[in-house]
């Protein structure tokens, strides 16, 4: 893909389905009792997976052009097949926790990519609430059998993950009694926000614990999936880096547990808004509108993202990345080594790019140092197959000098396939 320098975006938008709460409604819409139609579905490669394996897992699903329809109220049956997660973790992770809630046995296989992710976050939790699982060196494949009488625990995540602390929960439907998971910091909440709105109780504390009283079943229906924002993290940036920018994103999820990353755009200076906000199963929801231009920079210690931010920001980090070398004292980003282990190792490669596009990079273990500001230069740009580093990097080719050609950049197909038009649609050269 060949990118030239843009001078400005402008327009409005509409994005496809979340991802996040595409994956976790067709698997509650899969459970559920009663027909269930789920509109704005995501279009991203990773669903699609999702919805390939529950449909070997007996479910009845019919697409039409814009909606998925669910019967609803039927078992899950053993697969005759493994089930081919592909490239998504969430797929992959939070599906072992439902499997773990059912009495079959499955096997559970993805890419090159997946097959090298740790595993084990997930496969301890569920051998203590009584599955079976199995795997090579804590990676996929995984092949579980599944009890319906789960033990209900109570149980602190290492590390904070939204996907781990979906499968527990998810097994927890079938455990009798009050299952419990305690995180060490905010993740993104779509599981609890979503099981509330479908009829099954999840209690939050103010101490980070998440709990449901089980045996508990889903009451099937309607439900829009709002806009993805973390597609639209790509856009907005373009339009905050390219003076006298005007773009309006229209009915894009707004989770506070996912859209971190415009209250620290709008404190580095961004001229960033929202309005029309409005719910749909517990998710908040609205107009996002982008003025070109930063109007003030921030004082540096607010441009280090670290601790209990990483996991709200984490997958806009290589995008904050490129942003921070345009802005005055650069920006820091530490507490972030779970970057190592996504799609690609994407500390590395972001700092590989932006270095060869004429920024200063220093890397740590668990984080980047960027100085800025850098006029970045077109190059050629490694995306190792990652669709958040091809979309990142396609932001910097429209504020850069000259050509940037991104190899690999069909990767963009596993979360967002409508992106590159999308995006010239609204880009003004």
């Amino acid at each position: 893909m060949r990118l030239v320098p843009a001078r400005q975006i402008n327009g409005r938008l509409r994005l496809p389905g979340d991802k996040s709460i595409s994956h976790r409604a067709a698997l509650i819409a899969a459970l559920a009792s009663g027909s269930s139609e789920i509109s704005n579905f995501s279009t991203a490669r990773d669903c699609a997976s999702t919805v390939g394996c529950l449909q070997d897992l007996g479910v009845s699903i019919e697409h039409n052009p814009s909606k998925l329809l669910f019967a609803g109220g039927e078992k899950l049956i053993q697969p005759n097949k493994p089930l081919d997660c592909g490239n998504s973790g969430s797929t992959l992770r939070i599906l072992a926790g439902v499997l773990a809630g059912h009495d079959l046995i499955a096997e559970l296989i993805g890419d090159e990519s997946l097959s090298s992710r740790p595993m084990q976050r997930i496969i301890e939790p569920l051998k203590l609430m009584g599955a079976r699982v199995q795997a090579t060196d804590g990676k996929a494949p995984l092949k579980i059998r599944g009890s319906g009488k789960l033990v209900p625990i109570t149980y602190k995540l290492p590390v904070a993950s939204a996907q781990v602390k979906s499968a527990i929960l998810f097994a927890g439907l079938n455990a009798a009694g009050r299952t419990t998971v305690i995180e060490p910091s905010p993740s993104r909440d779509h599981t609890e926000r979503l099981f509330n709105g479908f009829g099954v109780p999840v209690t939050t504390t103010a101490d980070l614990s998440v709990a449901l009283d089980g045996p508990a079943r889903f009451t099937g229906g309607a439900i829009t999936i709002p806009g993805d924002i973390s597609s639209a993290a790509y856009f907005i940036a373009a339009a905050m880096l390219l003076p006298q920018s005007e773009l309006t994103i229209e009915a894009v999820g707004l989770n506070p547990t996912r859209a971190t990353f415009l209250s620290v755009l709008t404190s580095w200076g961004a001229g960033i808004s929202t309005s029309d906000i409005q719910t749909e199963r517990n998710e908040p929801y609205g107009t996002i509108n982008v003025r070109g231009g930063i109007t003030g920079v921030a004082g540096a210690n607010e441009r280090t993202l670290s601790k209990s931010m990483i996991p709200s920001l984490i997958d806009e980090l290589p995008l904050l990345a490129v942003i921070g070398s345009q802005i005055e004292g650069g920006i820091r980003i530490r507490d972030a080594g779970e970057l190592r282990l996504k799609e690609s190792d994407r500390l590395a490669a972001t700092a590989v790019n932006l270095r060869a596009m004429g920024a200063e990079v220093e890397e740590f273990d668990d984080g980047l140092s960027v100085l800025g500001p850098t006029q970045l230069r077109g190059a050629l740009i490694d995306s190792h197959g990652d669709h958040r580093i091809a979309m990142a990097f396609a932001v910097a080719a429209l504020i850069a000098d000259g050509e940037t050609e991104i190899g690999g950049a069909e990767c963009v197909a596993i979360s967002f396939p409508e992106f590159f038009g999308l995006l010239e649609s609204v880009v003004v050269r």
